[in-house]
């Protein structure tokens, strides 16, 4: 019998160094595209996934603070912030892959395990610049908050795509254009074009996200923008926040129907 495609989306989790993660997902990848896995569900994945030793892992609070990254030393935290939410990433694409693929047409494999692939293609990016400026992922502390909001949502398949890609990677849609400008004014064009094919990926990872939850609202006759902001209530701890990206939000299907009554709501109120 052939390997599942579980099973390969766990191996991607059990897995701590970063560089063998990133070579795990994009021979999951391979494998997948080139029909060498099975689509079946028979192993169950880890609540949490494996981590190095580094970067020690501490609560958001206990984080300093990184400041804009007008100086060098914070242009290198806010690159290895932004490491530690790709590596992450790669995690919660093969978590959904394999959590969730059973209840989805096989499509939503194709999709995340794509989205994974992507991920793991981000880390290796932004993990060779920070080489570059002589650093190194682990270098300095992050937090666990990403995967946090996985945990919140094992149980629940439209639950994952309403808080994971459709608020949290939709940040990053509404973020990263002001990034990529901070970047530019001090002609980092390296990592300036990191984040450019970090966005244009996160863009079609969002619209994956927004076409599945539809599809699943389908099924339960549920209507998507009013069942999504209960989703966001329950499962996240967070406030959906302007400033966004509504152009780009709005291509990848995350209308202002799903989002602004949650933004109007959380107006003056607690920040995610």
């Amino acid at each position: 019998m052939s390997q599942s495609i579980a099973q390969a989306a766990r191996v991607v989790l059990t897995t701590a160094d970063p560089r063998a993660k990133v070579k795990a997902a994009r021979a999951a990848a391979r494998a997948w595209r080139a029909g060498q896995l099975d689509h079946r569900f028979d192993v169950a994945m880890p609540d949490r996934p494996a981590r190095p030793d580094a970067p020690e892992l501490l609560p958001p609070n206990r984080l300093p603070r990184r400041g804009k990254g007008g100086s060098p030393r914070g242009r290198v935290a806010l690159i290895h912030a932004l490491a530690h939410i790709e590596f992450v990433a790669i995690d919660l694409a093969f978590d959904a892959v394999g959590r969730f693929g059973g209840q989805f047409p096989r499509g939503f494999v194709d999709d995340w395990i794509a989205v994974g692939a992507d991920e793991a293609m981000h880390f290796a990016l932004v993990d060779r610049r920070l080489r570059q400026l002589d650093s190194f992922y682990g270098a300095m502390a992050a937090h666990d908050g990403l995967w946090d909001a996985a945990f919140a949502t094992r149980h629940d398949a439209l639950g994952r795509l309403a808080v994971v890609p459709m608020v949290l990677e939709a940040r990053g849609l509404d973020v990263t254009p002001q990034t990529i400008e901070r970047f530019a004014n001090v002609d980092d064009i390296p990592t300036v074009r990191i984040l450019q094919r970090i966005l244009t990926d996160e863009v079609r990872h969002v619209r994956a996200g927004t076409r599945w939850y539809q599809w699943g609202c389908e099924q339960d006759s549920q209507d998507p923008a009013s069942h999504w902001q209960s989703l966001v209530r329950r499962y996240f701890r967070g406030a959906v926040k302007p400033p966004f990206n509504d152009s780009a939000r709005a291509s990848a299907g995350l209308t202002r129907d799903f989002y602004a009554p949650l933004a109007h709501a959380d107006a003056g109120g607690h920040t995610c």
